[in-house]
């Protein structure tokens, strides 16, 4: 199982958490109260953070959510030849892909989808008919995460494959 699909609890047990304060807008509260939290996955070294909430307990969950797509970019599973996972397919109707950017499933999402661009050498053709999606809705869902268009197009270029418009 990816990281990024992993439940919480899970994945919690797998980085080192810190508190930390951070200066900023936000006033006393922030300025006084450890409430940036940043998480490092130690099988991996990625890291996430959030300071941006004046909560603790609201940061942590955004440093999970970025941790987890961090985790979906930067690591590629062996993907297997057969179907979908179940998750993906339960994001799909017909040929198309339904699943929002804030969604918990996102990021696994992304992972299972860089996992197969990458198993059909970064051939989105051939990805997107493994997953059962049409290439555009490949494509869309890669669009909505910034920094995974940046790696498949990195990948594609260093394939000699042109970047994705």
């Amino acid at each position: 199982m990816h990281p990024a699909a992993l439940a919480e609890e899970l994945l919690l047990r797998e980085c080192d958490v810190s508190v930390t304060r951070r200066t900023g807008p936000g006033g006393q509260h922030r300025n006084k109260v450890e409430t940036a939290v940043v998480l490092r996955h130690r099988p991996s070294g990625l890291a996430a953070e959030a300071s941006e909430r004046r909560s603790q307990r609201e940061n942590r969950g955004v440093a999970i959510s970025r941790l987890r797509l961090r985790l979906a970019i930067g690591i590629r599973m062996p993907s297997t030849d057969g179907p979908p996972s179940p998750l993906w397919q339960s994001r799909c109707r017909g040929r198309r892909l339904a699943v929002a950017v804030d969604h918990r499933d996102f990021p696994a999402i992304v992972a299972e989808a860089l996992d197969r661009l990458d198993a059909a050498d970064w051939h989105v053709a051939a990805a997107a008919k493994s997953l059962a999606v049409t290439t555009s809705q490949l494509v869309g869902l890669v669009r909505k995460a910034p920094a995974a268009w940046v790696a498949v197009n990195e990948a594609r270029r260093g394939r000699g494959l042109p970047p994705l418009a």
